[in-house]
């Protein structure tokens, strides 16, 4: 009985449980990719236009990507308090507006359910930060992989929450909203106490690239199995009996990898893990001593940076490598022997740590920002109006497109991360290249949504997709690499800032008011404004009218113009590769000897 309970809390303390615990708390914590599926009600029982529509958007942008507090918490807090927050923000913001929809509790004014959006989705920022500062730490040598997975499935749970939706069988479109108020707060609290470090560093075994593996597939697998079922539902009417079915089989997906901890637990020998962290930590002296000679040497590496001639970065590999250890050497010699005196940089290199302040007087950090806002910022867009998007092109399941865009989503996020590590390692070349790539797909995608053509939710929604999950593995990446990992936080919750902006843009001032224009011009109601005066003052005559606007001239001149800002991404971010190309091959040459 002993060995029962040695091996349950071996069990428990597992890295592997909280890995898969963390997907699990992330297959619901992307609920602002469900606001496509949940604006068509609001807009409706609100009486709403499409404007006011779009700034609900904005404040679920915002909240979504202000996680400034969030990190602050998970830093000073118990990991499990600072879920705990994020639950009831959800709970309390969601539930609000579920409130307000259903007519429960006097309307609010517009100002006040932006600000319930705010807080029900910031709650979302709080599953983020736990979940990925567990498993960075539990995880120190496999962070790429980790991270791609957990963002993948917070890009997937738009597909798995509107799968669960379908069972509900009610007519009442103000349940899904219910459901996102509810069912990420129940899941976050039954796993708040499993998501934490666990000295995931004593836990490394052979065994881990097979585990990976495993995790890789059953993603794969759940992806493809959501798009088939979403594509049956579109095109058969499937009996209520069959729904039930489909999500018992999805919850098997999701529940399979808990298989990983189990084996490794109760069917595997104690003796075959690597006990990494056995060897003895230094004292502080010498940890003290330690640090000095690091940033002696990290001092003189610098010296070497400043003193080596041009045309060794044009060398190949082995050359260069050659001639930079000579030179390190003799600056070695001459700072021991006081012939030389190290003198320290007023700012780092590209490469390098930077801070905030420093990184943002730098035109790289600009050129990645810029790029970001003009792609992940119309791709946004697309999400965030994709139910008016649907609605006016004659679509009537808008959750289908909300699910198949979500589950594109995760695909980009996986294979952006996996095609750019190929383009550095194996090839010594920018990163950022995977980001023009990806706003190709997007600038074609937009097109095809401005043209209308049968058929082009299927196309248009796995363009755009696809590129805007590709930016959120790979821009976080690049920024690491040209501007470091120590002060990665700070530069990372900037960059997210070029979402919401992005959206405020496209979404809140163009293709809203260009969708009211054209809704008015239908209804046959005066136009006080022409259209470059609705989109710069949003003066709308006619409040308390819901209208309606059908066809492709909805979406037809905004998506024509996300698809200009998208190409103009396209020559930033290789204005960015141009720049970055000593860089990366200083960073990656070696690894191509």
């Amino acid at each position: 009985m002993a060995r029962f309970w040695h091996k349950l809390e071996g069990f428990f303390n597992n890295r592997w449980l909280v890995f898969v615990a963390a997907m699990w708390m992330q297959s619901c914590g992307g609920i602002g990719y469900l606001f496509g599926s949940i604006s068509p009600v609001i807009k409706s029982s609100l009486r709403y236009n499409q404007r006011q529509v779009a700034s609900l958007g904005v404040a679920k942008d915002l909240g979504d990507s202000i996680g400034f507090l969030a990190g602050t918490l998970c830093e000073i807090l118990p990991l499990w308090a600072a879920l705990l927050i994020g639950a009831l923000q959800n709970f309390v913001g969601y539930g609000l507006v579920w409130l307000a929809i259903t007519k429960r509790i006097p309307v609010p004014p517009l100002w006040v359910m932006c600000i319930l959006i705010f807080v029900g989705n910031n709650g979302e920022t709080y599953f983020n930060t736990a979940a990925l500062v567990s498993c960075v730490q539990n995880f120190p040598k496999n962070r790429g992989p980790v991270v791609g997975i957990l963002k993948g499935f917070a890009g997937l749970s738009g597909a798995i929450l509107t799968q669960i939706y379908a069972i509900m069988h009610t007519p009442d479109h103000a349940a899904l909203i219910f459901m996102v108020a509810v069912g990420p707060s129940m899941v976050v609290i039954a796993l708040m106490f499993i998501v934490r470090p666990v000295g995931g560093h004593r836990q490394v075994r052979p065994s881990d690239g097979s585990s990976f593996i495993f995790i890789y597939s059953v993603c794969v697998i759940l992806a493809a199995y959501l798009m088939g079922v979403m594509l049956l539902e579109d095109l058969v009417d499937l009996s209520y009996s069959l729904k039930i079915l489909f999500t018992v089989i999805l919850f098997f997906l999701l529940i399979i990898p808990v298989v990983i901890p189990l084996m490794l637990t109760f069917h595997s020998d104690d003796s075959s893990a690597i006990q990494e962290s056995l060897l003895p930590s230094p004292h502080k002296d010498e940890a003290g001593k330690s640090r000095q000679d690091t940033d002696y040497q990290e001092v003189i590496l610098s010296e070497v940076e400043d003193e080596k001639p041009k045309e060794v970065d044009l060398l190949p590999a082995l050359e260069r490598q050659r001639r930079i250890a000579q030179l390190q050497a003799k600056l070695f010699q001459a700072a021991a022997e006081g012939a030389v005196r190290i003198k320290r940089r007023k700012g780092p290199r590209r490469g390098e740590d930077f801070t905030l302040m420093q990184a943002l007087i730098k035109a790289d950090f600009w050129l990645l920002f810029f790029s970001l806002l003009l792609g992940s910022g119309s791709g946004l867009t697309v999400i965030d109006n994709l139910g008016q998007m649907c609605e006016s092109l004659g679509y009537d399941d808008t959750h289908v497109y909300v699910s198949m865009i979500s589950i594109w989503n995760f695909l980009g996020r996986v294979g952006g991360g996996y095609f750019s590590e190929i383009i550095v390692r194996d090839h010594a070349y920018p990163r950022p290249v995977a980001v023009a790539v990806a706003q190709i797909f997007m600038a074609i995608g937009h097109f095809f949504f401005a043209m209308g053509w049968p058929g082009v939710m299927y196309i248009g929604t796995f363009l755009i997709g696809v590129g805007y999950g590709a930016h959120w593995a790979i821009v976080p990446a690049a920024a690491s690499e040209l501007f470091g990992i120590k002060n990665f936080g700070a530069l990372y919750n900037f960059l997210t800032v070029a979402n919401p902006a992005g959206s405020l843009i496209f979404s809140g001032v163009i293709a809203s008011g260009i969708y009211d224009y054209e809704a008015e011009k239908q209804a046959h109601k005066p136009q006080n404004l022409s259209m470059l005066g609705r989109l710069l003052y949003g003066t709308r005559l006619y409040a308390g009218e819901a209208l309606k606007c059908e066809g492709s001239i909805c979406f037809f001149l905004s998506s024509l113009i996300m698809s200009g800002f998208c190409i103009v991404a396209v020559i930033l971010s290789m204005i960015l590769v141009y720049r970055t190309k000593v860089v990366y091959a200083n960073l990656y040459g070696k690894s191509r000897t």
